[in-house]
Formats: C-alpha cells, structure tokens, sequence
C-alpha cells in the first residue's frame, strides 16, 4: 500500500501539470505550441522544485516510461494496418539514409574529435534509433563509462529540446504536408516523447504518423544493439569481459501492444464515438509522460556537458536532420 502511494503522488502530479497544459493551451489565442510541448516546458520549469521532493521521484519516473508507452499503444486506436504498412515502407527506406548518415558522421567525429568509439557510438546510435532510450541500452552492452552514457543522453536532449520547438516552424515555413512532416520529424527526432511532441505542434495527422515512423526506428535497436556487442567483444578480445546480450529486455515489446490496438481497429467493429475518446486519451496520456519527463530533466546536468562530445552530438545530429528532410521530399516526389 505505501508503494502505491509513492507512485500516486507523482503520477497525480504529472496529471495535473498536463491538465494545466491543456488549459492553457486552450486559453491561448492560437495553437502554437500545443499540449504535449506546453507539458514539457511546464515539468522543465517546475525541476528545482519537485527535485527537493523525492516523493514524487518514483510516480515522476513510472509515469514517463510506462503511461508514454500506454499513450503510444492507445494512439494505435486512430490507425489501419493499410496506414502503418504505407508508413512503415516510408520509413525503412529513409532509415536506410539516416543510419547511414549518423554512423558515418559519427565515425567521422570520433577521428577529428579523438572522442573514444564508445562516446561516439553512443552519440550515433541516439540519432539513429531513439535517444536516450538508445543510449542507455546500448551503454552497458559495451561498457561505456557512466560520463560517456551522461554525454550522450546530454547531447540528445539539448538538440530534442531545440528540435521540438524549432520543427514545427520550420515545417510551416518550407511547407511541409502532414505526410512530409511527420516522415521527417519520425526520422531525425531523437527520443520518443520529442517525436510526438515534436508531431503533435505541427497537427494531429503529423503527429500520428511520426510515431510510426518511430516505432519503427525503435525496432532496429535490437540488430545494432547485437553487432555492438559483437563489436565490443572482438575490440576488448577478452572472454572475461564479454559482454551478453539479453534480447528479451531491449525488445521494445510495446510496439507489439500498439500494433495489437492498431489490428482491433482494423476489424472495423470498434465504434467511431469510442474511436474518438481513446484517441482523446491517448493524447493525455503522452501529455502526462511529458509532463513527468519535464520534471526529471536538469539543467545543472546539461551544464556540465564537455565541449567536443557536444559539438559531435550537434554534427550528427544536423547532419541526419539536413539528409531526412532531403530524403523524405525525394519519396514523396518518387515514390
């Protein structure tokens, strides 16, 4: 009963922060920012205060990871496998591009930047497939030192941060389609909850398909995942510290749950009204993951980032971003 406790007080509070979102969203003139974005900024702001309160601590962390996951899975309830397997083709031939792009710059930056291979194969793998999610699996596969795991997470949130507020811009300012928007930002955003705050501020269609485009970035952290440990062991050319590999907890597993939401909504039996409110739902859960993740992010972390491993993370980063935005316009156009 305590632990549950525990767990109310910060998922509780995570609600009320993406309630307030909403409110004022809904008070603003115009739709600028939206509520996924506007939580993020509110649980950033509120950080020094809620850090000194570590009862909130374990209801802050369940909720970003386990109701962004339940938001993601009940966001199925708006699609057909018509829709993902359309999106889906989209998105490995421009993973084909990305990847391509964040290894190669990222090897690049680890020779001029003399950054160790672990650091940069961390930076790479966070643009590539899924920011820090990426980061902290791949991390202790090969061994990475904590401060190399810090830099990387680092990095992906300074660029995450920039990216969900400037995309949306940019993309009116280009003219980007739903569709061409939300291939790019799915593409060369890097954690989960940027990609759909990201999407989101630029509509609803966006916002939806970047998801799935990220889903299906998310699944390509299992094969790299297994030639980085291949990677590791053949550089360390020791068996004491081989590292193991165990498939069964990087798999992204609630990508199985969105895809069963997505097959139910395919059968054409689920009412449009009931559509509608999970939809809804969806859309507050991922706002109160927001939220939660807002709160866990500091500032003081961020500060004591070094330099080059920085300016590497950028390199990447922009670079990807620069090649997706080419790439998903020479789809469109050609495909």
């Amino acid at each position: 009963m305590i632990q549950k406790k525990s767990y109310l007080s910060g998922v509780v509070l995570s609600a009320m922060i993406a309630s307030a979102a909403y409110l004022i969203n809904d008070l603003l003139p115009i739709d600028f920012l939206g509520a996924t974005l506007l939580s993020l900024l509110l649980g950033m702001l509120l950080n020094p205060i809620i850090a000194n309160y570590e009862s909130f601590e374990p209801g802050i962390s369940w909720s970003g990871k386990k109701i962004l996951r339940y938001g993601i899975i009940l966001g199925g309830i708006s699609l057909s496998f018509s829709q993902v397997a359309q999106a889906g083709k989209y998105a490995l031939v421009l993973l084909f591009f990305t990847l391509i792009t964040a290894f190669g710059i990222g090897y690049v930056c680890h020779k001029v930047f003399k950054i160790n291979w672990k650091l940069a194969s961390l930076l790479s793998i966070s643009t590539a497939i899924c920011g820090g999610t990426a980061v902290a699996t791949l991390g202790p596969t090969i061994q990475a030192k904590n401060r190399d795991i810090a830099y990387a997470i680092s990095a992906t949130f300074i660029f995450d941060i920039i990216t969900v507020i400037a995309f949306p811009w940019i993309g009116h300012m280009l003219g980007l389609s739903d569709t061409g928007y939300g291939l790019w930002v799915g593409t060369s955003v890097n954690d989960t909850s940027s990609v759909v705050a990201a999407g989101y501020a630029f509509s609803d269609v966006a916002g939806v398909l970047a998801t799935i485009v990220k889903l299906t970035r998310t699944l390509f952290i299992v094969p790299l995942v297994l030639i980085f440990s291949w990677v590791y062991a053949k550089k360390e050319s020791t068996e004491k510290n081989k590292p193991i590999v165990n498939i069964v907890q990087i798999f992204p597993w609630f990508i199985l749950g969105f895809l069963a939401v997505v097959a139910i909504r395919s059968t054409g039996l689920v009412p449009d009204l009931m559509v509608e409110q999970l939809t809804s739902l969806s859309k507050f859960f991922l706002a109160v993951a927001l939220a939660a993740i807002g709160m866990q992010t500091s500032l003081k972390e961020v500060a004591g980032v070094g330099f080059k491993p920085m300016v590497a993370g950028v390199i990447i980063d922009t670079s990807v971003v620069i090649v997706a935005l080419i790439a998903q316009g020479l789809i469109l156009r050609y495909l």
